[in-house]
């Protein structure tokens, strides 16, 4: 599980490093970002996964959302992977912005020709922690998951489906329902094949309306000018009606004049950061 450290720089007292590697679950070189806090130099620290959104590389987390303080002061480690597999060479993936590179939708696709790299819900839960925990002083039993978005949908698709395995979820402007949505239809109709059944694996209303696992506490912000809500692309409505008839509790937020961008992000990450301490440091 050899890890290449491409680059390396200090910040909040700790460093932000970028490193590459040969991922088993895509067939592909990935890049992956690691925040190490002050703190990991002597001790293990728990581990907060970011899930990016469309068209997003590993870099639009670390350069703008401004997590890097609030996880040095907590004692957090941050990883944030690339969004979808690259340069893999299949027909199609470079031609629109929400399919194909940079919009894995954090599914395994069942389809040609995207079955064999198009991988990242594994990758997501099951090859990355594998990777961190071999290469850096993670307590593994202390993990937790937040995202944008299409990252956003992931996270709470990858916390519903793996009951107990995250120790904390969040999410910024989620797609709440994508089988219910353009972007979700668009991606689930090109990964997981015309059989719309196989899609509710990875639909977040649905997963909740069916969730059994030990009690969640989801927050979720929404930007209240975000132009995707109102394109009901993002459909909170659904997943929160979901939550309640299953007495799931979710703090969703709607932020007034916010829209979909990291500008909205940076405003409200430190607070997503306390939520996830709150249960990763318990």
């Amino acid at each position: 599980m050899a890890l290449t450290q491409v680059s390396s720089n200090k910040c909040a007292g700790g460093y932000q490093k970028v490193f590459e590697h040969d991922s088993s679950e895509l067939q592909c070189k990935m890049k992956l970002a690691v925040y190490l806090p002050p703190k990991a130099e002597s001790d293990k620290c728990p581990v907060f996964y970011w899930l990016s959104g469309l068209t997003c590389t590993e870099q639009n987390f670390i350069t703008k959302a401004g997590a890097q303080q609030a996880a040095a002061d907590n004692g957090i480690i941050i990883v944030a992977p690339d969004t979808s597999p690259r340069g893999c060479g299949i027909e199609g993936e470079d031609e629109s912005w929400d399919f194909g590179t940079g919009a894995g939708f954090y599914v395994d696709a069942t389809q040609e020709p995207w079955k064999t790299n198009y991988r990242m819900y594994s990758y997501v839960t099951d090859e990355l922690p594998k990777l961190i925990n071999a290469n850096f002083p993670t307590d593994p039993d202390r993990m937790s998951i937040s995202g944008h978005s299409m990252g956003g949908h992931g996270a709470l698709v990858c916390t519903l489906r793996n009951p107990g395995k995250y120790k904390a979820v969040s999410a910024f402007a989620p797609i709440c329902n994508p089988i219910q949505c353009p972007w979700g239809q668009k991606a689930f109709s090109g990964y997981l094949g015309a059989d719309k059944s196989t899609w509710e694996a990875y639909d977040a209303t649905v997963l909740a309306a069916s969730y059994e696992g030990p009690q969640l506490d989801i927050l979720i912000d929404q930007g209240g000018d975000d132009q995707f809500l109102s394109s009901s692309q993002l459909l909170p409505d659904h997943l929160i009606a979901a939550c309640s008839a299953k007495k799931i509790p979710v703090v969703f937020r709607r932020q007034p004049g916010y829209d979909h961008s990291y500008f909205f992000i940076y405003s409200f990450m430190s607070d997503h950061i306390k939520h996830h301490a709150k249960y990763l440091n318990a």
